[in-house]
């Protein structure tokens, strides 16, 4: 059987043109997907790590003064067929009283994207009774963050993670 001569030989100047495109591709693929990581997550829960710190003890003795007070809220949010969620925070206090005139906020943030994050205000609806809305509410998990002010002072915060299918 007759060798086959292949009708271009393979060069050194053909050799090299083939690894600088293999290399200019991955380099390519690898900016692209640095750029894109970039962009969309940030990777910071705060800005400052020290100035998160001085605040710590603070955070510290709130928590302590909200345990102290030995209330009990609860909060039920529910996904309507439109995609909208209601919220609704029921507090009472040790005793079991409601606890009235509260300003109550509420945020959903996305554990991935800050972008994405949605703020209510609760309106008070009865006796210890704070309800709110959120529009379009995307799939996925979501934590769920409340603030309970009362006198300008913040007495109560909670965050706990919620799944929304």
């Amino acid at each position: 059987m007759p060798a086959r001569v292949s009708p271009r030989p393979l060069s050194g100047g053909m050799v090299l043109l083939m690894l600088v495109a293999f290399f200019g591709v991955v380099t390519g693929v690898n900016v692209a997907m640095m750029k894109l990581a970039i962009t969309t997550l940030p990777g910071t829960e705060v800005d400052s790590a020290y100035s998160a710190s001085l605040g710590y003890e603070k955070e510290i003795a709130a928590a302590r003064d909200q345990a102290a007070r030995q209330w009990k809220v609860d909060a039920h949010i529910q996904r309507d067929a439109d995609g909208a969620a209601v919220l609704q925070v029921e507090s009472r206090d040790k005793a079991g009283r409601p606890i009235t005139g509260l300003t109550f906020a509420g945020r959903l943030e996305r554990p991935t994207d800050k972008r994405a994050d949605l703020a209510v205000t609760l309106e008070e609806v009865g006796f210890g009774i704070y309800r709110a809305r959120f529009d379009a509410i995307a799939f996925g998990q979501w934590d769920l963050v409340l603030e309970g002010d009362q006198a300008g002072q913040r007495v109560f915060l909670s965050k706990n993670r919620v799944l929304f299918d």
